[in-house]
């Protein structure tokens, strides 16, 4: 009697990626979401402009890399009802899609230059990342020693939350006030209240002149939320392993690929010798009562793990937006090197204050606490 051939199963890590990612890619297009007018031109009239006279290769490729996730992301997200060249052939179609529109919205962006060269480019991007997609789809989405090690470490239910763990480095790469202190919201919501009231309003500021801090308090508040905010973030990563996976091992390699970022991008954006400006203090006492708390609360039950992962996230992020801003990191955030690097510093400063909201829907989510990691491999 033959026997049946099990359906590839479609991969939930690659459409909750795909929707995140096309996220930042809007909030990027559109950032600093400020200014909004009408200057007369109709969304489309850039479609049949001349080329940019002034142009560098580095915006060329910025444009490819940064819609060469998207192709793929797309052709995995397909997989497995549609394969292949089709599913290519929708990938950059859809990526043709996507920037035809964010460019023709910056038409009301005073800040913003809607181009049909970037639009060339991202569609470039895209359709390099969809042949990348299909040539890669059996590696990441059928057999493969990565998918068993997956298989072998990580609960059945833990494809979302894989998604929120890997982009927790990625969402401190954009200056905090705090070390892990994610999810500050007053900067952006300070910008969105001055469009719709069209005027001035500065709510940090204004918090900061009610509210000033002693240094030995911003101290204390340093280390209250790295703490809670490492807390969070690690035990949120443990609740997506089994028994017989490598733990200590797995949260150190873990902490070491934030701190790594983390260093990164500090010295690329401000300063190469700022590479460990991050490491206050506060920061320091933190990292140790958070890995104080952390080595106990490792042995708990997943529902205490759980429970308290939420907890230290809700602190933290009230505690990071209820806290003024220190008056040197203010001088720091000044700092910051955008310039051709517009895109990102949107993409950044959104996925900062995307990223604890992220992590409660994960944690609190009725379906996604069936990823309690402490089962058999299926």
């Amino acid at each position: 009697m033959a026997t049946a051939v099990a359906r590839p199963a479609a991969s939930s890590f690659a459409r909750v990626s795909l929707l995140i990612y096309t996220l930042l890619i809007v909030y990027a297009s559109w950032y600093p979401f400020s200014g909004w007018r009408d200057m007369g031109l109709l969304p489309f009239d850039y479609l049949w402009a001349r080329l940019p006279y002034y142009w560098t290769g580095f915006d060329l490729w910025t444009n490819v890399v940064g819609y060469a996730p998207f192709g793929a992301l797309v052709v995995y997200a397909l997989y497995p009802r549609v394969r292949s060249l089709w599913a290519a052939l929708l990938s950059t179609l859809a990526g043709v899609a996507l920037s035809a529109v964010m460019e023709a919205v910056q038409t009301y962006l005073p800040t913003r230059i809607p181009s049909n060269l970037d639009l060339i480019t991202n569609s470039c991007g895209t359709l390099l990342g969809a042949l990348i997609g299909v040539w890669t789809s059996r590696y990441f989405l059928r057999q493969s020693r990565l998918l068993e090690v997956r298989r072998s470490w990580f609960s059945r239910e833990a494809s979302r939350g894989l998604v929120v763990v890997g982009l927790w480095p990625l969402a401190l790469i954009y200056p905090q006030n705090h070390l892990f202190g994610l999810g500050h919201v007053v900067p952006p919501l300070s910008s969105l209240l001055s469009d719709l009231l069209d005027t001035p309003i500065d709510l940090a500021t204004w918090w900061t002149n009610s509210a000033q801090l002693s240094a030995e308090q911003y101290w204390l508040a340093e280390i209250i939320v790295t703490a809670c905010g490492l807390t969070g973030a690690v035990l949120t990563m443990l609740l997506l392993l089994r028994k017989q996976a490598p733990r200590n091992m797995l949260m150190a390699i873990y902490l070491l690929g934030a701190v790594f970022v983390k260093s990164l991008s500090c010295a690329l954006f401000f300063a190469p010798d700022n590479a460990f400006a991050w490491f206050t203090p506060g920061a320091a006492g933190g990292m140790i009562v958070g890995g104080l708390m952390l080595a106990g609360l490792s042995f708990a039950p997943p529902i205490a793990q759980r429970r308290i992962a939420g907890l230290a996230l809700i602190f933290s992020l009230l505690a990071t937006n209820a806290v003024p801003a220190n008056p040197y990191f203010v001088s720091t955030l000044q700092t910051w090197v955008q310039g051709k690097f517009l895109n990102f510093d949107g993409a950044a400063q959104f996925l900062s204050v995307l990223w604890p909201f992220l992590a409660l829907w994960f944690l609190y989510h009725p379906v996604h606490r069936k990823s309690g990691g402490q089962g058999a491999p299926k």
